[in-house]
């Protein structure tokens, strides 16, 4: 009797579940059981989240030697989504941050991720108040995408006002970052993106665009003191060709063969010439989300949003994603309050 009842009061969420690699098609939404959270923890009543490359990489186990984080046979965590904005619902006795009310939001890709459902158990420390006047939607699309944009331009890049910075692309959820980042400390911008989507480039600040349909920014005889690849298949000769004399070169994002260039070949071109060349891995820092929510506050920075999408629709979110082709972030509405 006791073994039933304890079946009874265990609550149900809805997830969007995988338990083995591979395309959209694995991914299904279902009942699971909803979180608890420990001593440490938030539990979030998730209202938004949004898609990111993280995610899909966590799907398909791409690269392969990714498997040593996802779980080397099959997914170690089984609800994909690291993206998150909702309401508290619950405090773990340790928790001096948050109470239930609070409206978070926060990258969880340290957490176990699971932001594709309607609950997930958080440590505090990954969570921030909400952008005042934001909603959740918009405040989903934030945290993964444009602390990736700060720490490649300011940590890595070590951008300076004046600079001329050239962002590769510029259209994608990292890219629209990046060039509202590089405008708030100053520099000057260019934006590299398709022809449908430099009108789009331009209204979110770039002062200058390329369309890399049509011209091939390291033949145009420009140089930069900062160029940041957020996407593109650009080789390694391409962007040195276009630095400036002790310019920088940082990926963050693009084709498998632009990152091994990045990671093998950049640290040797940086050793032997006066331009720093190579990549770097993003992490969750509260205290960077916070510097973008201020960001946000001021005007500086707000996200572009191109599609939504119902919990229902995450594979289709994800597919669109691959496609190469999304302008900003794609959101998923988990709660349609919006």
């Amino acid at each position: 009797m006791g073994e039933l009842i304890n079946k009874v009061m265990i609550e149900k969420m809805k997830a969007v579940v995988y338990t083995r690699y591979g395309s959209p098609d694995v991914l299904n939404l279902r009942e699971v059981e909803k979180p608890v959270c420990g001593d440490n923890e938030v539990l979030v009543r998730i209202h938004a989240a949004s898609v990111n490359a993280y995610d899909l990489h966590a799907l398909r186990a791409d690269p392969f030697f990714s498997r040593l984080f996802f779980g080397m046979f099959k997914p170690k965590n089984q609800i994909l989504g690291v993206d998150v904005a909702g309401r508290v619902e619950a405090v773990g006795r340790n928790v001096k941050h948050f109470q239930p009310g609070d409206e978070v939001f926060g990258d969880i890709c340290e957490c176990g991720c699971g932001g594709f459902a309607e609950y997930v158990c958080v440590e505090e420390d990954f969570l921030v108040l909400k952008p005042a006047g934001m909603t959740f939607g918009e405040a989903a699309a934030l945290p993964m995408a444009a602390v990736t944009a700060l720490h490649g331009l300011r940590d890595e890049g070590r951008i300076q006002s004046g600079q001329k910075v050239l962002i590769n692309g510029a259209s994608g959820g990292v890219g629209t970052y990046a060039v509202q980042i590089a405008k708030s400390f100053g520099a000057e911008v260019t934006g590299v993106c398709s022809t449908g989507k430099l009108n789009m480039v331009r209204s979110i600040g770039a002062d200058q665009v390329i369309d890399y349909t049509r011209e091939n920014f390291a033949r145009s005889g420009k140089s930069y003191d900062l160029i940041f690849a957020a996407n593109g298949n650009n080789s390694i000769w391409d962007y040195k060709r276009a630095l400036n004399p002790g310019g920088v070169y940082v990926m963050s994002g693009g084709s498998m063969g632009q990152m091994f260039q990045a990671v093998l070949l950049g640290p040797l071109i940086s050793a032997a010439c006066k331009e720093k060349m190579g990549t770097f891995v993003s992490r969750p820092d509260r205290n960077d989300l916070a510097f973008v929510k201020e960001l946000v506050e001021s005007g500086k920075v707000s996200p572009v949003i191109e599609k939504r999408y119902p919990l229902s629709q995450v594979p289709d979110a994800i597919r669109y994603l691959e496609e190469g082709h999304a302008r900003g972030k794609l959101v998923i509405n988990v709660v349609n309050d919006e």
